[in-house]
């Protein structure tokens, strides 16, 4: 009896799917819980496991195959595998065949073509030469044996064949690249979709940007002061995220319209720090959610963020780690970017990004220093969220990462 394989649930308003590869061939032996194949939509890429022990009978959405909810993927049939395959039966020796004689080559004057013996016709075919081009001396300028013999002792050039003609003309300079210039992939689902809320968030928002810089040289040296007893005690490095993370949820509960959001015609307030961290995954770019992240300490979000990074680079993240997000980090700056305007994940309408810390001279106390600096950009939603509101946030922001004590102490 066969066990049907079916696409599983795929999350809240996500009906239809695409199988990106299957993970084993028919005739595999599969055990239970293994993964068969993964399918992509436009949030995650999933993985379709075994439900039971058995063989991969048939496989019915190939892939590339757009599938919904509840469609057959393939069936699992009873059994331990494909046998090994039978080697196959060799075939009886046949009678000695005579070895075919080439056809003869043109003749030149005086050596016509259909007066070549068998055996000539075979010497030159054997040599490559050009019968045309070797002087007969039989009757009638018959060519025999022995002037082919010569002629390969003398070195005769061989017959030109049509893979040695010269190039043809292309009107192109010699040396010049050829073959393919351009390749054409299919846009995956998630990229798709991708460039879909992308345009979505600049075609409905009122989306604008505000600018600030931060000096980094206090949370740099703290990093420094407590890098290895922070790590020995937690078994997670000190990053810079659990600042900017702590930073910006200061900032918030500071600042609620930057974590709402507009369904309809109402503003929906929202009293819980859902913070969406971009990740640059290989299937593109994804934001999974760091959940109720107000409850968390430095070392909880580390860990977390961490978590989440890895699942996203394997290709793991679930429904839920992609869901539910109320305001968006970004980080630039681990590509090198020194500014940019990052774009609002809808339906958010604040995200925050950081970039490359730099060194810069600043005026520090009427002097001149150098001094790690970062450009901090807030992109927001101007329905909801007013200048004033915009600014004070990404100034919020700015006072907590030169100050980083106060998050300690809440002030």
């Amino acid at each position: 009896m066969a066990t049907d394989i079916v696409v599983p649930t795929l999350g809240e308003s996500v009906s239809e799917a695409t199988v990106a590869q299957w993970l084993k061939k028919p005739g595999d032996a599969v055990a239970v819980d293994d993964p068969l194949v993964e399918l992509e939509t436009d949030k995650v890429t999933l993985e379709v496991n075994a439900s039971v022990a058995g063989v991969l009978s048939e496989v019915a959405a190939e892939e590339g195959a757009n599938v919904e909810v509840g469609a057959l993927l393939g069936r699992i049939a009873e059994g331990n595998g494909a046998p090994a395959k039978a080697p196959e039966p060799k075939p009886a020796p046949e009678a000695a065949k005579p070895v075919e004689a080439a056809p003869p080559p043109p003749a030149a004057k005086g050596a016509a073509a259909d007066t070549q013996s068998p055996a000539v016709r075979k010497l030159v075919a054997e040599h490559g030469l050009d019968a045309g081009k070797i002087a007969g001396t039989g009757k009638d300028g018959r060519l025999l044996k022995e002037d082919v013999q010569k002629a390969v002792a003398g070195g005769a050039a061989p017959a030109k064949s049509a893979e040695a003609a010269p190039p043809q003309e292309t009107g192109q300079e010699t040396g010049q690249e050829t073959g393919a210039r351009e390749e054409r992939v299919r846009m995956t689902r998630l990229r798709k979709r991708i460039a879909e809320r992308l345009k979505e968030a600049q075609n409905t928002a009122a989306m604008l940007t505000t600018f600030n810089e931060v000096d980094m040289g206090a949370v740099l040296e703290l990093r420094k002061r407590y890098r290895d007893s922070f790590e020995k005690k937690h078994g997670v490095r000190l990053g810079m995220m659990s600042f900017f993370t702590s930073a910006a949820i200061a900032a918030l509960k500071e600042l609620p319209s930057v974590n709402a959001g507009i369904e309809g015609d109402e503003i929906v307030y929202r009293n819980y720090y859902n913070i969406g961290i971009a990740v640059s995954a290989p299937q593109g770019l994804v934001v999974p959610v760091l959940r109720n992240a107000e409850t968390m300490g430095f070392a909880d979000i580390e860990k977390n963020i961490g978590a989440l990074g890895r699942r996203a680079r394997d290709g793991k993240l679930s429904m839920e780690d992609m869901s539910g997000g109320t305001f968006t980090i970004t980080n630039g700056g681990v590509f090198g970017s020194l500014l940019s305007t990052p774009i609002l994940n809808p339906p958010q309408s604040g995200i925050l990004g950081m970039h490359k810390i730099q060194e810069r001279p600043m005026a520090v106390d009427g002097e001149v220093r150098v001094r790690p600096m970062m450009y901090l950009a807030l992109s927001y939603d101007h329905r909801l969220i007013d200048g004033r509101e915009a600014v004070t946030f990404l100034v919020r922001v700015k006072d907590y990462i030169e100050d980083p004590e106060r998050l300690l102490l809440d002030v």
